[in-house]
């Protein structure tokens, strides 16, 4: 489906750009990834509106059949955010501790307060942070915006599923360069 607007008060959710995600082997090249993010967040902060930096620092309880992360043995900087999205003292930051960045923060009651009602959301996993993040914003009623070049996952298969069958029914899904007109008026 293509964009077809953003809302005059939307923010941007970058999931997951850490230093202990982006060395992972992932299915797309990580750097241009973050150069599309940086190029969106500048955008974003250029006309005044909210982005949102996740990381990750832990996981949500309960038992899993996959083995999880030993949290014991990250290196110190694991959930420090990536210097390339060039974070900025404006920035909201959030720290989850699940996998989207609604259920364990106070990210709705921040983005509410701001008046926002549509988010654009890009990072990394696609079938996990992202996911789960666009999930949650559009259960709790934000307009939500995927750009897919903005985003990568471990597994090119979970990557698709979710581009091809889980984001259509969430909202829209375009480019980088989709949303980026959309900012600057040219859609």
């Amino acid at each position: 489906m293509a964009l077809t607007m953003l809302d005059p008060n939307t923010a941007l959710i970058i999931v997951d750009l850490q230093k202990g995600i982006v060395g992972l082997p992932l299915a797309h090249p990580i750097a241009g990834i973050l150069e599309r993010n940086r190029i969106l967040a500048d955008a974003f902060r250029a006309r005044g509106l909210p982005v949102v930096l996740v990381n990750v620092t832990g996981g949500a309880p309960g038992r899993t059949e996959q083995p999880r992360l030993n949290l014991d043995a990250l290196p110190a900087d694991f959930a420090d955010l990536d210097p390339e999205l060039g974070r900025q003292p404006n920035d909201i930051v959030v720290t989850k501790r699940t996998w989207g960045a609604f259920a364990s923060t106070d990210l709705g009651r921040q983005l509410e307060t701001l008046g926002v009602t549509q988010v654009v959301v890009t990072g990394v996993a696609t079938g996990t942070g992202v996911e789960s993040t666009a999930r949650q914003a559009y259960e709790l009623g934000f307009n939500v915006t995927l750009a897919i070049d903005a985003m990568t996952d471990r597994s090119q298969e979970a990557h698709d599923y979710s581009v091809h069958k889980v984001f259509p029914r969430l909202g829209e899904t375009g480019s980088t360069e989709d949303v980026i007109a959309l900012l600057e008026g040219r859609s």
